[in-house]
């Protein structure tokens, strides 16, 4: 029977386990971390992440050919094939900090599969790393080898949080990339096989290592700069007049284009497309392309410079103070059908509210109100740092409260803010939240879900991302 371990029980590793296994029976499938309280939310009732179908794909696996374990040496020598799904976050100090990624967990467990090993292993880069770092890995595994031979494959994922489960069984395309030696071809066969179960052949696609590295990278630098495209047109939509959802429908329909990632909103989010552009904008630095890196750094500047606008447009709307009223933050998470909250835009929206001491009533359905302490009073990059090296237990931020829902968080508001496209958010009855809040009342929408017309014939005043002022926004400053 073939033997997987997978290190790392993350967003990554646990839900690609997961799929694996239900659809190899034939293959063992270890998921290993060293945090107690995340394994445990594996094997319990409560999985660790919330992911649409992801429940009950681990409850019909677990158990059988699918276990979670903190036995990581036990899982790690049995192994096969080994996934290496660790953290690999932004460096916060040294050499490269701000924009090259730290490959400290990657190291540590590169040399234990080289100190527990006592067979042959295919080691297989799952996490998003820099171009290279399979080099580096091994190295590490060769001068430790004791005889043993490792190959070392790259298989990025290529998951949107959300559809994890669905790109996981229908994916657009599985790739592996490998050494191309007689040994290195023969260690992508094995991999291709695995996936080989349920992907069409075609699907499969096969490379060097080095071009595997970078297409993660360039996929997400792509469709980061996609919506930093299209943000950038809403801040000039916005100034002539123009509807950016009309225009991004226009542009659209050129097939040379297509629809996808050209909805405005407050900015992108999320664990991968910031620290990926950092990522590769250092190593394009390293390589001397400096005009290369100038370009990709551009993609977040134009992020920031969105979720900026935003926030100037609340405070400048609102008699240009926001100090001490209420405002309504509805949806906290990077984008609807997840939990996660990591980068995401409403954390620099909230903090720039607060900034003005605006007082923060705060509703997502799927995150706890731990969460939103803990993003809200956590340094820049140390979210992607394991849980047991994160601050044990967030200092609460006075200015902000977590409500049940809707209607309690915009409970005598100023102002409600989308800042998530969650899809209660379009049902609400907004006769009764206008009632509630106090007058003028504002809806900021930073996700373009609303319809406009009808929150204007309620009576609020509203603001859309890229759409046409409202009579009331005309002439106010966007950017302070």
């Amino acid at each position: 029977m073939v033997k997987i371990c997978c290190i790392g029980a993350g967003y990554v590793g646990g839900p690609t386990m997961a799929v694996i296994a239900l659809n190899c029976p034939s293959i063992e499938v270890a998921v290993v971390d060293i945090s107690v309280s995340r394994i445990s939310a594996w094997n319990g009732d409560q999985l660790p992440i919330y992911e649409p179908g992801l429940d009950e794909v681990v409850k019909q696996c677990r158990g059988k050919n699918l276990f979670f374990s903190t036995d990581v040496e036990k899982h790690v020598s049995e192994a096969d094939i080994i996934f290496v799904s660790v953290n690999t976050p932004t460096k916060t100090r040294g050499l490269g900090a701000g924009k090259a990624a730290d490959l400290t967990y990657w190291e540590s467990a590169a040399r234990m599969i080289a100190d527990v090993s006592k067979s042959n292993k295919i080691v297989v880069e799952k996490s998003t790393v820099p171009v290279k770092t399979a080099e580096a890995i091994e190295r590490i595994l060769r001068h430790n080898s004791k005889g043993i031979k490792y190959q070392i494959l790259s298989n990025p994922e290529f998951l949107a949080e959300g559809t994890a489960i669905q790109n996981l069984f229908n994916p657009d395309r599985v790739l592996i990339g490998g050494r191309e030696t007689p040994d290195g071809l023969k260690a992508i066969q094995v991999l291709k096989d695995v996936y080989a179960h349920w992907v069409p052949e075609d699907r499969i696609i096969t490379t060097n290592l080095w071009s595997a590295e970078l297409s993660k990278l360039a996929a997400n630098a792509f469709l980061a700069q996609r919506i930093s495209s299209v943000n950038a047109m809403s801040a000039l939509c916005e100034a002539t007049g123009a509807d950016v959802s009309q225009v991004s429908h226009a542009v659209g329909k050129d097939s040379r284009i297509g629809p996808k990632f050209l909805n405005a909103s407050v900015g992108f989010g999320g664990s991968c497309f910031q620290k990926d552009i950092l990522n590769l904008v250092y190593v394009c630095e390293c390589n001397g392309l400096l005009e290369v890196a100038t370009y990709w750094k551009q993609v977040i500047k134009v992020n920031d410079y969105q979720k900026n606008r935003f926030v100037n447009r609340i405070v400048s709307s609102m008699f240009n103070t926001v100090s001490g009223k209420k405002i309504a933050i509805l949806g906290f998470a990077f984008k609807k059908d997840t939990g996660d909250t990591r980068e995401t835009p409403a954390i620099d929206v909230c903090k720039g509210l607060m900034g003005d001491k605006a007082r923060l009533s705060i509703y997502d359905p799927q995150v706890t109100e731990d969460q939103i302490q803990r993003d809200l009073t956590m340094n820049k990059f140390d979210w992607d740092h394991p849980i047991h090296l994160q601050p044990a237990s967030p200092t609460s931020v006075k200015q902000v409260s977590v409500a049940w829902d809707a209607y309690a968080a915009t409970k005598d508001a100023h102002a409600l803010c989308i800042l998530t496209e969650w899809d209660e958010f379009k049902t609400l009855d907004y006769q009764r939240i206008f009632d509630n809040m106090q007058k003028p009342a504002f809806v900021f929408d930073g996700r373009n879900i609303m319809n406009v017309e009808m929150l204007r014939e309620i009576g609020f005043i509203v603001y859309s991302i890229g759409k046409p002022l409202d009579p009331w926004l005309k002439n106010m400053p966007a950017v302070a």
